[in-house]
């Protein structure tokens, strides 16, 4: 049995995933996976789920929260004598689970690898990569952001997981898949047109494909989103890739470029 973090909070048991309807609920269970195999005090978890408010008896409110859980633990159990996994301790509440029972977990630990993969093995980053990104159903924790550790922990996957289709163009493009990296790096800037390592991976790939006129229109058109939107100008970096393509620079065709690329952005993280 384990726990979906990235999308809807869902308790996950022989392939079928059960959703938790109360917004309350599903935050408790979100914070226990985060923590998975670890305790929870009263305190975190009041604070987590009543961020700022001041309950007269905040741990019955948990033991009730608790309880629902459980109940969906039950539902979803395949051994209907099992012991469910959500345990009351000193002070607290565990939820006890190996740490890879938690899709979110499995992302990190599958990213981790692929980058360690990338420079020496792409194909096999490549892989490790999609495994990774397929888990996703859509924003992480959601409906469970009302309080600072959910929060804080959708904000690091999120930014995860376009670090994680940036290794992914990265491979491809070390593969000299140019045409796959520019059709999944143009549907990512135009979700986030102002990140600029996101439109130097892009003007990177349009480049190498032989596409050096777009890559220009590129640059520019995020300079002006840059300068309306946010009121600054684009960064040393992606100024020195359009510099480089200006010029032709014969480094841009090699796996350098591309790693050197990543080496940047991931100091610059």
């Amino acid at each position: 049995m384990g726990v979906d973090l990235l999308g809807t909070v869902c308790v996950v048991a022989q392939g079928r995933r059960t959703e938790l309807r109360a917004g309350k609920v599903r935050a408790m269970l979100a914070t226990l996976a985060l923590e998975a195999g670890r305790t929870v005090s009263h305190d975190e978890l009041t604070e987590e789920l009543w961020p700022g408010e001041i309950l007269r008896n905040p741990r019955n409110a948990l033991q009730a929260h608790a309880t629902r859980i459980r109940r969906v633990l039950g539902r979803c159990a395949t051994d209907a004598g099992a012991e469910l996994p959500l345990r009351a301790v000193y002070n607290g509440y565990v939820l006890d689970i190996p740490r890879a029972f938690v899709d979110g977990n499995r992302f990190l630990d599958l990213t981790a690898r692929a980058g360690a993969q990338l420079a020496g093995d792409p194909e096999q980053a490549c892989e490790l990569l999609q495994a990774a990104l397929a888990l996703w159903s859509g924003p992480a924790l959601l409906h469970t952001r009302a309080g600072r550790r959910c929060r804080g922990a959708a904000a690091l996957l999120e930014e995860r997981r376009l670090a994680a289709w940036e290794d992914l163009v990265s491979a491809h493009l070390l593969l000299g898949e140019e045409r796959q990296a520019i059709a999944e790096m143009q549907r990512l800037v135009a979700s986030h047109p102002t990140r600029e390592s996101l439109c130097e991976l892009l003007m990177l790939a349009l480049y190498r494909g032989g596409r050096q006129s777009e890559a220009m229109h590129l640059f520019h058109r995020t300079r002006m989103r840059l300068d309306e939107e946010l009121g600054v100008q684009p960064g040393r970096s992606l100024r020195r890739m359009y510099g480089r393509i200006l010029g032709q620079h014969p480094t841009l065709e090699s796996s350098d470029a591309v790693l050197r690329f990543r080496r940047e952005t991931a100091a610059a993280g």
